[in-house]
């Protein structure tokens, strides 16, 4: 590829222009390439060029399945094209210089907040680092966060700064983790699609147990007791499983609730013991709250919260944050939302934009806001609430993209001190 001298005097922005104009942009429909828009999506033709899918269906013989080049006049089986992986990195290059970057910016991030200012604190993580993650858990006491993704170990622990510090599960031991959690001990939970089961390692990364029984094991976490709780969206159940974590032992596996809606996402208040799922429906979702004795407390859905604003939601994650309230994962709008008590009157409050696919939420008792992105394969940390309710300048990270930005406040203190041993 012939280098083209770039002129002394140019500017940043002029670059980044051309680079979006003659490389990010179809040059047959003159559509940008699109990292959310399937149709968008670039493609390599073996000769070279490259097209968005759109096109390539669109150029494609329907019977013969040949394409022709519209540059070069090739012919290729429409099967020979392949997902163009370096214009795909460059533009999440491209999306991660164009996130905030000061405080400054987060304020625009959070301008709707009615009771306290979020702060960016860092994010890291992405692609090489964790593969199509999605699920994260969160040590508080030493700011380590575990995340199960699709690599050839399924499970990677990081410390607070972002650098792996161990990882485990090969493909024979994890088939196709759903969550993680973490007990007290630091024992570690693993929801696995591939066999149907609940499996409990130690921090190191020893399996302990394997709790069957299940038919697709979705959620997991662990109440304010160290009872641990797992939906199971194939059956319609949440079940609670009582553990001996000193021996890796399972007391007992029973069914806490049934004829729930394919659900997914669970937490478990540390203040209260409530506890919150996420089931989906056809076209929509269903968020229900239950007591600790798993007695309906609430529930709301997205019509119900569509009828009192402006915007549709579509829940992926959920979590209490350290004053009860509930904090939820916007798949649709890439946005993190406070609904605040929902046994009164839900109040929609904007924490975090400018995600793409908020797979997982932690929430520390001092409110730190830990969200996994696995649309953008980063994690980001965002300033917690204090008691007076405000949002405070820092976070402990979680884990997915390629880049690291760090935004927080001179009198926050962190601790890195190990608590998975």
């Amino acid at each position: 590829m012939s280098e083209t001298p770039v002129p002394p005097n140019t500017r940043a922005e002029d670059i980044l222009t051309d680079i979006r104009s003659n490389l990010l942009e179809c040059k047959v429909c003159f559509e940008s390439f699109s990292l959310q828009k399937r149709d968008q999506t670039a493609r390599n033709l073996p000769c070279g060029h490259v097209l968005c899918l759109k096109c390539v269906c669109a150029l494609s013989h329907p019977v013969q399945q040949k394409l022709e080049c519209p540059f070069c006049r090739k012919l290729w089986d429409v099967g020979s094209t392949s997902e163009c992986r370096a214009f795909a990195d460059l533009q999440e290059l491209l999306l991660c210089e164009s996130r905030p970057k000061s405080s400054t910016d987060y304020h625009r991030w959070t301008e709707s907040l009615v009771w306290g200012t979020l702060r960016h604190h860092s994010a890291f993580g992405g692609w090489g680092t964790m593969v199509n993650p999605t699920g994260m858990a969160l040590d508080e006491t030493s700011g380590q966060i575990v995340v199960v993704h699709d690599a050839e170990k399924r499970v990677a622990v990081f410390n607070s700064q972002g650098s792996l510090l161990n990882s485990f599960g090969c493909s024979s031991d994890i088939y196709y983790p759903l969550d993680v959690a973490l007990t007290k001990t630091g024992h570690v939970l693993v929801t696995d699609a591939g066999d149907h089961s609940l499996k409990v390692f130690t921090s190191k990364g020893r399996p302990l147990a394997t709790v069957q029984g299940f038919q697709l094991p979705w959620g997991v976490d662990v109440d304010n007791r160290g009872r641990v709780l797992v939906t199971d969206a194939q059956m319609g159940t949440l079940n609670q499983v009582v553990m001996d974590s000193s021996h890796g032992v399972v007391l007992a596996n029973r069914v806490v609730l049934k004829e729930l809606s394919h659900p997914r996402s669970v937490a478990s208040c540390r203040a209260s013991g409530n506890v919150a799922i996420v089931e989906r429906l056809q076209a929509s979702f269903m968020l229900r709250i239950f007591n600790s004795d798993f007695v309906p407390l609430t529930q709301v859905d997205g019509f119900s919260l569509s009828l009192k604003n402006t915007l549709s939601l579509d829940i992926s994650a959920v979590a209490f944050d350290g004053n009860g309230d509930v904090i939820v994962g916007d798949v649709q709008n890439g946005m993190v939302w406070s609904l605040g008590n929902l046994q009164k009157t839900p109040v929609l409050t904007a924490l975090v934009s400018g995600l793409i696919r908020p797979a997982a939420l932690a929430a520390t008792a001092s409110n730190v806001l830990v969200v996994l992105d696995s649309g953008d394969h980063v994690s980001a940390e965002d300033g917690g609430l204090d008691a007076a309710g405000w949002l405070r300048g820092a976070a402990l990270p979680a884990a997915e993209d390629p880049f690291i930005t760090t935004h927080t406040e001179p009198e926050y203190n962190t601790s890195s001190q190990s608590h998975l041993d």
